[in-house]
């Protein structure tokens, strides 16, 4: 999957399945590694995601409470 059509919901999906195969024991020891590396990729990929969508939520409620602040002193 290419990172440019990485979303939240596929990257959980394929981490899902990646945690679903270590534990079931079926992953060849070979391949054990590259899918460690490739569950940290997309741990990092979700929590960048989380991290820019709760910066731009938090701007959004900041400029609501402004203009909500702004309203209020206009009734004065």
């Amino acid at each position: 999957m290419k990172k440019d059509k990485l979303t939240y919901t596929s990257a959980i999906t394929e981490l899902e399945e990646i945690v679903n195969e270590i534990e079931s024991g079926e992953v060849d020891v070979d391949v054990l590694t590259a899918k460690v590396k490739r569950a940290s990729e997309l741990i990092k990929f979700c929590k960048d995601n989380l991290r820019d969508t709760q910066k731009e939520v938090n701007k959004v409620l900041e400029g609501m409470e402004a203009r909500a602040t702004d309203a209020d002193e206009e009734k004065d």
